[in-house]
């Protein structure tokens, strides 16, 4: 579960994607359909990945998937998105997502996730994540 300080965290932070569901992507509770959202972390881990790999990536992987509440039908979500480990080809991200509730009033963790990407070449072959990158999002 995501604490207060993870949270107060986040919100210093700017989401990578912001998006607002529509009516289309209820499921049969009337919540927000967990395929969508995890659609929407894997866009916006594709371009926090992207900037990483400079250039073309695959997502690879999803680890650690959680649904911690549900999204509503007039929530705004915002994915943030972090380095969580750079290898050789590949770039884990952390999303974390968090829905905008009663007009921006309250913030309420939804989801989180870890998605591993791979940079791709020209071919669609793994290839070498640059060394500018590693130091640049190299957590400290």
């Amino acid at each position: 579960m995501m604490s207060d300080d993870d949270l107060a965290a986040l919100a210093k932070m700017q989401p990578v994607l912001r998006v607002a569901p529509q009516p289309r992507d209820l499921n049969n509770n009337g919540h927000i359909f967990g395929g969508w959202v995890l659609s929407q972390m894997d866009i916006a881990g594709g371009i926090m990945a992207a900037r990483v790999a400079r250039g073309s990536t695959a997502t690879v992987a999803i680890e650690a998937m959680e649904f911690i509440a549900p999204i509503l039908t007039r929530d705004l979500i915002s994915v943030y998105a972090r380095v969580e480990r750079i290898g050789r080809t590949s770039v884990a991200i952390r999303l974390d997502v968090i829905a905008s509730r009663n007009l921006g009033e309250e913030r309420v963790p939804v989801t989180s996730g870890l998605f591993t990407f791979v940079a791709l070449d020209e071919n669609h072959h793994p290839r070498l994540i640059p060394e500018e990158s590693k130091q640049k999002y190299r957590k400290d």
